[in-house]
């Protein structure tokens, strides 16, 4: 077969626009245009074009038509007049016209292919790739199960073996096709830990979206997340039958290219209620099928690390460092406590890993503002704890000279609001403070510098900005509190419905009337408080201590009683809305209120998000809580 493939029996041409036969370029562009009419004709009077070369890359006939994206009716029609070993034949670079399909995703076109020659699936391209190399490459699901499903026996062993195996892991990782390569591994736990460039561990290190630490969700996506039916998370069992099956046809007839798909769903028929009752929101609600997606993805993720981690206890110390050294301190890089959890679990030795600058997991997790992975090593670590603490790295920087200087990637931004940024970097260097012993606090490092010196260097421009930013918000809200004052006072003074001859307000007696009074009184207080808390902003020294405590207590009272005093002063609105226009006329009450309610509400979702999370970061617990 590869002789077939690689010599030239049948007839070959350069170039068809250079080409001394007339058909060439005819059929060429018949090719590309879908002209099934001329293609037909031209094979007819020259049956040696079906097997021809017509580009400088030496395709075929197929290949020309695959790679112009023809139809299936079309492709059909043309394999008519190939014979069966007529479609291994290869173009410059070793690919049949199963690899050009295996990169466009066509599976009905693969099927087409294989069943015209069964040898197809075990052909390789001069780059050591097989068509199901190509597919899972890009990502096709669907045909690389196919192609896995139709490999002969001995060809899909040694698919799992060696090389072949591992680049085949590897690119179904690379690609997100963590349930494919999972199914791989499975076959052959040994491609967990093989590889030629990257391990499969190192490859899910350098992707924190494939785990849940790296996802943001909001409140919603997170309880949606957390409700996901675990059986829509597994992969099916029914995938290993299917890609074991020797006599797959799925375009014999239409039905059986729902069984390719079916790996990812199960009978109907046969799930829980419940279970039902989420394929049926899916349907109705896109995004909750697409966070069902999402922790299928996490679930296969976390079980190749499993697995990879279940490897690794069967080999011995120097063999599981070289492995799993990169991935691990990777995983701490980017947050990921998944895959430091488990490494750790299964090679506890992993403690004591450092990278090239000698920076251990501790510095590590405080340079990259990564807390859980400091508290599952702090947890750990055992009798390593003090000696991690004191490591210096090459230029002997203990980890409060590194927790001084400014996060190595864009961490700050985790925290909402620029304010809080210094916050949470003053409580980082202070919970790190604890944790060093006294003299560790006043060391030198290779610059001669403390680590005090180092942090109010570095973080010189922040405190400047978010000073900045400080003026800015105040400045703002005293305006805002100065109106709402300027009119609950207005208001006090100048009753609805004036008064009567002895100077009381002519509604004295009305529930509605008491509700103005009280809260007229509230936004009147509340808005003063509002003013004097922003002047104390004003007049703070601004130091780099006044950003822990001092300015957070005064911004949150500060947007706490601006809430308050536009809250009461749409409620005495409302009130004296009521009395004047509705209080013979209840159908008015109702838009009264409505309108009353959009400064409120819109207020609210602005900005008591960031001030439930100032709250949260001043008087929550400490980052290792």
């Amino acid at each position: 077969m590869a002789a077939l493939a690689n010599s030239n029996p049948f007839h070959y041409i350069i170039n068809v626009e250079d080409s001394a036969q007339s058909w060439a370029l005819p059929l060429y562009r018949a090719l590309n245009d879908g002209d099934y009419e001329t293609v037909e004709m031209i094979i007819r009077q020259e049956p040696t074009a079906i097997t021809s070369r017509l580009t400088p890359f030496a395709e075929t006939p197929l290949l020309v038509a695959v790679k112009a994206r023809q139809g299936l009716p079309f492709l059909r029609k043309l394999l008519g007049f190939m014979p069966p070993e007529a479609l291994a034949l290869t173009d410059y670079f070793g690919n049949t016209a199963l690899h050009a399909v295996a990169v466009l995703g066509d599976t009905r076109a693969a099927a087409l292919f294989v069943e015209k020659n069964r040898d197809l699936p075990n052909v390789w391209n001069v780059d050591g790739c097989l068509p199901i190399h190509l597919a899972a490459m890009r990502g096709h699901r669907e045909i690389a199960l196919y192609l896995c499903s139709v490999a002969k026996e001995n060809d899909y062993l040694d698919l799992f073996k060696g090389s072949a195996g591992a680049q085949l892991v590897q690119s179904a990782v690379t690609a997100g096709l963590y349930d494919f390569a999972m199914y791989l591994v499975e076959h052959n736990p040994e491609l967990a830990l093989q590889h030629e460039d990257i391990s499969p561990l190192e490859l899910l290190a350098q992707e924190p979206s494939a785990f849940p630490s790296g996802m943001d969700f909001n409140i919603c996506q997170l309880i949606i997340y957390s409700c996901v039916p675990r059986k829509l998370i597994e992969m099916p069992g029914s995938l290993a039958s299917m890609t074991k099956s020797r006599d797959y046809r799925p375009f014999s007839v239409r039905i059986p290219c729902a069984r390719l798909r079916g790996f990812k769903y199960y009978n109907f028929a046969l799930q829980e209620p419940y279970v039902i009752l989420w394929k049926v929101l899916e349907t109705l609600i896109v995004p909750i099928k697409r966070i069902r997606h999402t922790k299928a993805m996490h679930h296969q993720a976390l079980k190749i690390v499993r697995r990879a981690c279940s490897e690794i206890k069967c080999l011995d110390n120097s063999k599981a460092s070289s492995i799993l050294t990169s991935p691990f301190l990777i995983g701490v890089q980017n947050g990921i406590h998944e895959i430091v959890k488990e490494i750790l679990d299964s090679f506890p030795h992993a403690i004591t890993f450092a990278d090239e600058e000698n920076h251990s997991i501790f510095h590590l997790a405080v340079m990259y503002r990564h807390e859980k992975i400091f508290k599952i090593v702090h947890a750990q670590s055992g009798q390593y704890k003090m000696c991690l603490s004191l490591l210096l790295d090459n230029a002997r920087n203990n980890i409060l000279h590194l927790v001084a200087h400014k996060p190595h990637q864009d961490r700050l931004d985790t925290s909402t609001g620029s304010f809080l940024k210094m916050q949470r970097e003053l409580q980082w260097y202070k919970e790190v403070e604890k944790f060093v012993l006294p003299h560790a606090r006043k060391s030198k490092n290779a610059d001669g510098k403390t680590p005090l010196a180092i942090f109010n260097e570095q973080h010189r421009e922040l405190a400047a900005s978010e000073t900045q930013w400080m003026m800015s918000m105040a400045t703002s809200c005293t305006v805002a509190a100065s109106l709402i004052a300027t009119v609950a006072f207005a208001a006090a003074i100048t009753v609805p419905g004036g008064n009567d001859v002895g100077g009381l307000p002519i509604f004295t007696g009305e529930n509605a009337f008491v509700l103005f009074a009280v809260s007229d009184a509230l936004a009147l207080l509340s808005s003063v408080t509002t003013v004097l808390s922003f002047l104390s902003i004003f007049t703070s020294r601004y130091t780099v201590n006044d950003f822990l405590y001092e300015l957070p207590n005064r911004l949150i009272v500060g947007l706490i009683s601006l809430f308050l005093s536009v809250l009461s002063l749409m409620m005495a609105f409302g009130s004296t809305m009521y009395l004047v226009a509705a209080r013979k006329n209840s159908l008015l009450l109702l838009p009264i209120v409505a309108l009353a309610c959009v400064p409120v509400t819109l207020f609210a979702f602005l900005q008591l998000p960031p001030l439930l999370n100032m709250i949260s970061s001043t008087y929550g617990p400490s980052i290792f809580d």
